[in-house]
């Protein structure tokens, strides 16, 4: 007897194929037939006639480890069809946290993880203490950790005790399961980084099979030679890396798209291994004191609120906004295109902008800035409108660019409701479904999924998953083609998805009808020789 039989759906079974009407039966939590008119008796049977059944969305970019184990449920990213989370990106991560260290990691993150406690631990104790929650989780080691934990935020390269640690921490995550490294180069302590450390980083990758992603060195300027640097990396190296966030940022590179999709081509076509991913956006999110220079940040969090303060500081950093705008995000239009997102000191409103408060408050912009991060002491958090509408559905259009919200796992109540965050961390996957590909035909339905389930599963190296196929865990999404859009809002942006029927997860019903069953069936997903299981 099947567990589950969803009967008479369209599949889309995520390996890009046509959508064919079929009953998909599920049995011990994976998928046991994909067939038309099956006989065989079933304890629950789903009605999806005229409803997509696709595999449960890969959510390839995410930060859910600052979230997850305050919002087990993953609310925001269930209803909209998310299954598996990758976590630890961009260089940030939990672990590990050495003894005497963990305030510094605490302060780090505060602008991301203001919620979460912190705790002395290495990555193996780390993961093997991952809670029970609702998605399948995959979990990176952060390169601006390992660098904190071994060199603090001096800005100078590491000496070769200190790579050496960096190699062994990274090493010890990669036993203990971790798919790999990620890096946030657009920001300290990374951005202190040279190619040779990377690189002595990539060999540790390399001798576990495993994998590189990075949140590149610039998104603006400098965005061409940032890709090149991490396609490089893969290439020298031979290892998979992944481009997070793929974007043009700043209005002096909008426009570009096309030369940096070819970088991509060009790279695949002479055997480098490399993906992109993207949230279909033209707004970024992003701690405010991100956005000034990363000098501002060299010794840790005390040294720079000390600099904030100084009026001859903030003279230096006024110049240099002049001169080439902010700190990866390059020039905006305008201080309305910065608003608050969060700020747990209460130093600014949420949604507002920054135009908005330097008017109430009669002060300078740049001044306003720096009087906010000094008052929430460096955790206030942002989005920005940073990017051209036009070369956001021009990477989304593009195959090789896979789908990932860049944001942690939330809900409209509870600790993680707070603030008036970014809405891709609602609305991404629909978002790509409905609007770019249904209503705008930038992609195809096929396509569209394909890029959010086995085209990621390829990506990661995750076997298993990804598809709808017999033998495979059976994580799938099961949504109406006409409905599906996503509802949250940058005024209101607590909102779930629309369309979203029923997900399950592992062969357990987690949402039907629009209600969450409670069911926390997700697995930590460890990789071992090479392969994500």
């Amino acid at each position: 007897m099947d567990d589950i039989l969803i009967r008479g759906g369209e599949v889309v079974d995520g390996t890009g194929a046509p959508a064919r009407t079929a009953d998909v039966a599920i049995r011990d939590g994976r998928i046991a037939a994909i067939e038309a008119n099956r006989t065989e008796s079933a304890a629950r049977v789903i009605d999806a006639h005229g409803r997509i059944v696709s595999p449960g969305f890969i959510d390839i970019h995410t930060h859910s480890d600052f979230t997850l184990p305050l919002n087990p449920m993953a609310e925001c990213k269930i209803r909209q069809g998310v299954t598996t989370e990758v976590v630890g990106n961009c260089g940030f991560s939990v672990a590990p946290a050495l003894p005497g260290k963990v305030e510094m990691l605490r302060d780090y993150l505060a602008a991301s993880a203001p919620w979460l406690p912190f705790e002395a631990t290495d990555f193996a104790r780390y993961m093997d203490r991952w809670p029970a929650i609702a998605v399948n989780t995959v979990m990176q080691v952060g390169h601006n950790t390992l660098r904190l934990m071994a060199i603090g935020m001096d800005n100078r390269a590491p000496r070769e005790a200190e790579l050496r640690h960096m190699q062994e921490m990274l090493a010890e995550g990669l036993e203990a399961g971790a798919l790999g490294l990620s890096s946030g180069l657009f920001t300290a302590p990374g951005c202190f980084s040279e190619a040779g450390e990377l690189h002595a980083l990539g060999q540790v990758l390399k001798a576990h099979g495993a994998r590189y992603s990075s949140h590149i060195r610039d998104e603006s300027h400098g965005v061409h030679e940032a890709v090149a640097e991490a396609i490089d990396v893969g290439e020298q190296c031979g290892i998979h890396v992944q481009i997070a966030h793929m974007k043009l940022s700043g209005t002096d590179s909008w426009g570009q798209a096309d030369r940096m999709l070819e970088a991509l081509r060009a790279a695949r076509a002479r055997g480098v291994d490399v993906h992109g991913d993207q949230y279909p956006y033209d707004w970024a999110t992003n701690p405010l004191r991100f956005l000034l220079p990363t000098w501002i940040q060299e010794g840790g969090m005390a040294q720079m609120l000390g600099r904030l303060a100084d009026p001859y500081v903030r003279a230096r950093i006024r110049q240099k906004l002049a001169e080439v705008g902010f700190n990866n995000f390059g020039r905006i239009e305008s201080w309305a295109d910065i608003r608050i997102a969060l700020s747990p000191q209460g130093a600014a409103e949420a949604g507002q902008t920054i135009a908005e408060i330097a008017t109430q408050r009669r002060s300078d912009p740049l001044d306003t800035v720096c009087d906010i991060i000094l008052a929430d002491k460096g955790a206030t958090r942002i989005l920005v409108r940073s990017m051209s509408e036009d070369d956001v559905r021009r990477i989304a259009a593009d195959p090789a660019v896979l789908v990932g919200s860049d944001g942690p796992c939330v809900a409209p109540y509870g600790v993680t409701g707070q603030g008036k965050p970014h809405p891709r961390l609602y609305g991404t996957f629909p978002r790509l479904i409905g609007r770019y590909a249904r209503d705008l035909g930038l992609l195809s339905l096929p396509e569209a999924i394909h890029k959010m389930t086995g085209g990621a599963a390829v990506a990661l190296g995750l076997e298993g998953r990804g598809t709808l196929s017999p033998g495979h865990a059976a994580d799938v999404v099961i949504f109406h083609p006409a409905t599906i859009i996503d509802t949250s809002t940058f005024d209101d942006p607590h909102q779930y998805a629309a369309g979203i029927e029923a997900v399950i997860v592992n062969g357990q019903t987690v949402i039907e009808n629009g209600t969450h069953s409670g069911a926390l069936p997700g697995r930590l997903l460890r990789r071992r020789g090479g392969v994500l299981a």
